[in-house]
């Protein structure tokens, strides 16, 4: 008898591992799938079959597991920041001038790390931090659980949110299997350290892969799988198929035009996107662009409030409001807790397949609508003098580095360019097409057909090692 246990994090890792075909290959792979959700249990009525579902109880740190927790993270960012325009950004923006407790522990943690950054500190400050849960009340809920569910393999579908820390010190504990997959094509390039150790990893591809070894010395090649990864394998399934015709009705688009989307980021890092949108608008008003349908997708990861201004000035634009829903109320990372429905899901592969061009400010929409090899414009009006929100920086980045080099996409700096650029592949749409394929084959090493039974056959034959 095989048993998986399953973590779903968030309503990222919700949408990935739940509405694309993985728990579906895991039903009927394993004789026993459990699923540990940091979501309430009710997000997935309808939407499994065999599945055991348990809520976890919410984690919220206390004071000591917080501060051996920075300083692992801080540790991180210090060891690699002298090669890594990302970490060091990162690393800059962890400072704070607080006066609190945690203002002045930053500090501390910020002198601490300026000497001790080592991988074997890192793994120091772990320990620390795995120690501190000993004791905590959730932490022997859990073990509790772990115990009783006997799993074969734990697969965390993140490896990053601090709350599941203390699951896997559980199941270090009670000596588990664990894997975790690589959430983000960011995450190893720009972001902060794992919760935690696993003892295998899945990963989009072998660029992914050297970035693992790269940023974590400790982790062995052969723990290391390359599987692709299943945030596009919607595209490929039958069920989230929606006709054009039927796209534009309803979007209340016009069919005798073409269509250009903007996907915007969340305000965190995306600050700028109100003037993309107007810029972009008021051209197609005034005929600087020709008349063209114009729809907007808002972030998931924010209410679209900011926005309203630009829907009563512009009539003209299309809006598409993801329809993600609050989970839960007054959780520690609230935006973890909004869940994609599968209409959203139809949406989205509706909107990204039927639309001609694609504007984003070097998000990772980008390789969605590359999947259908569509146009990409990328814009990056901002710098540190100009007054804009500076989102120029982020061309230091070493993912979007990539994105550079592969001449994939039109970086824009100005309205002329944006402009122009639009203009260009609205007549031009497979210019830099085999730029695009190539760039996807970069990011996503391996086909989006199967992705999910390539992942659960992975999972399967950790389990019985």
């Amino acid at each position: 008898m095989r048993k998986i246990g399953v973590v779903i994090t968030d309503g990222v890792g919700f949408r990935n591992f739940v509405l694309s075909d993985f728990l579906l290959e895991a039903e009927n792979t394993f004789d026993e799938v459990v699923i540990f959700s940091c979501l309430p249990t009710h997000v997935f009525e309808g939407l499994h079959k065999k599945a055991k579902i348990i809520e976890l109880t919410v984690f919220e740190e206390k004071f000591p597991t917080w501060f051996f927790r920075k300083n692992k993270e801080l540790a991180h960012l210090q060891c690699h920041k002298n090669d890594n325009f990302g970490i060091l950004d990162n690393l800059h923006s962890n400072y704070t001038k607080a006066i609190s407790i945690r203002g002045f522990s930053t500090r501390l943690a910020f002198l601490i790390t300026t000497f001790f950054h080592s991988e074997k500190w890192i793994q120091r400050f772990n320990k620390l931090q795995q120690y501190s849960f000993k004791n905590n009340a959730i932490t022997k809920q859990y073990l509790s659980i772990l115990q009783e569910e006997k799993v074969d393999v734990l697969f965390f579908t993140h490896q990053r949110p601090p709350f599941i820390a203390p699951l896997i010190f559980a199941a270090e504990k009670l000596k588990l299997k664990t894997a975790a997959f690589i959430f983000s094509w960011d995450n190893l390039a720009s972001k902060g350290r794992m919760a935690g150790n696993f003892d295998y990893y899945l990963v989009w591809s072998q660029l992914m892969k050297d970035e693992l070894l790269h940023f974590y010395k400790s982790i062995l090649p052969n723990t290391i799988e390359i599987v692709g990864t299943p945030q596009f394998e919607p595209y490929v399934l039958d069920r989230y198929k929606t006709s054009k015709e039927s796209f534009y009705t309803k979007f209340n688009l016009d069919a005798s035009k073409k269509t250009i989307c903007f996907s915007c980021g969340d305000i965190s890092t995306s600050r700028n996107d109100e003037l993309y949108i107007e810029t972009i608008a008021y051209a197609i008003e005034n005929k600087i662009i020709e008349d063209l349908n114009f729809l907007v997708r808002t972030s998931p990861a924010e209410d679209p409030i900011r926005f309203k201004k630009i829907v009563e000035r512009f009539p003209l634009i299309k809006w598409n409001y993801p329809k993600w829903s609050l989970s839960r109320e007054g959780h520690q990372e609230p935006w973890s807790q909004r869940v994609p429905s599968y209409e959203d899901g139809k949406d989205l592969i509706a909107l990204v397949e039927h639309t001609d061009v694609n504007i984003n400010m070097l998000s990772t929409m980008s390789l969605d609508f590359m999947q259908f090899d569509k146009p990409v414009i990328n814009t990056v009006f901002g710098n540190a003098t100009n007054g804009l929100y500076d989102d120029r920086r982020f061309l230091k980045f070493v993912h979007i580095m990539n994105v550079i080099e592969s001449k994939s996409t039109r970086i824009v700096f100005n309205k002329d360019e944006l402009i122009s650029s639009i203009n260009h592949y609205v007549k031009n749409p497979k210019d830099d097409s085999e730029k695009r394929k190539q760039f996807v084959n970069l990011q996503v090493g391996a086909p989006l057909e199967g992705t999910s039974k390539r992942i659960v056959k992975t999972l399967q034959g950790w389990s019985n090692q």
